[in-house]
């Protein structure tokens, strides 16, 4: 990949379904394949349904939320998934392809996302994705006791 303009865009469905869909299916296989790296999970179990339902139906699974794609060119190669919560905003779900990786395409996808958030902007990371905590921390989120029960989880916010 060039270091050509990235350029983000809410998804529109149906018209970004297999795109989505796809992005998706990368996020949830290289995720489940580290979990299994780490014991963490079964590599037999199959994938949870609400993990499955984001790659086989996105409009559905995340009705109500909003999903911003990145583009370089022509190639979609990144995704972010946007909640408004009663308290501020949810981010979760980012993922650039790996070829996508150090162009700023995961630092646009996250810009989309807090660009005019309501505050505070909370996620969760695996704590072995240092690339992604590191890049959190630039655009100016904080670690913040954990509300998620899931082991090895970083929680961050940005107020």
């Amino acid at each position: 990949m060039t270091d050509r303009a990235v350029a983000v865009r809410t998804a529109v469905f149906p018209r970004d379904t297999a795109t989505v869909s796809r992005l998706a299916a990368a996020y949830h296989s290289q995720t489940e394949s580290e979990k299994v790296e780490r014991a963490l999970t079964d590599g037999d179990a199959p994938l949870p349904e609400r993990y499955a339902r984001e790659i086989a139906e996105p409009a559905t699974a995340f009705h109500g939320r909003r999903v911003v794609i990145a583009s370089v060119g022509d190639d979609d190669c990144g995704m972010v998934v946007v909640a408004a919560t009663p308290t501020g905003t949810d981010v979760s779900r980012l993922w650039t392809t790996p070829d996508a990786r150090g162009h700023g395409v995961g630092a646009a996808l996250v810009t989309a996302a807090i660009d005019d958030a309501a505050v505070p902007v909370r996620l969760s990371v695996w704590e072995w994705r240092e690339p992604a905590i590191r890049l959190y921390r630039r655009l100016g989120f904080e670690p913040v006791a954990s509300w998620d029960d899931r082991e090895k989880m970083v929680c961050l916010e940005r107020r």
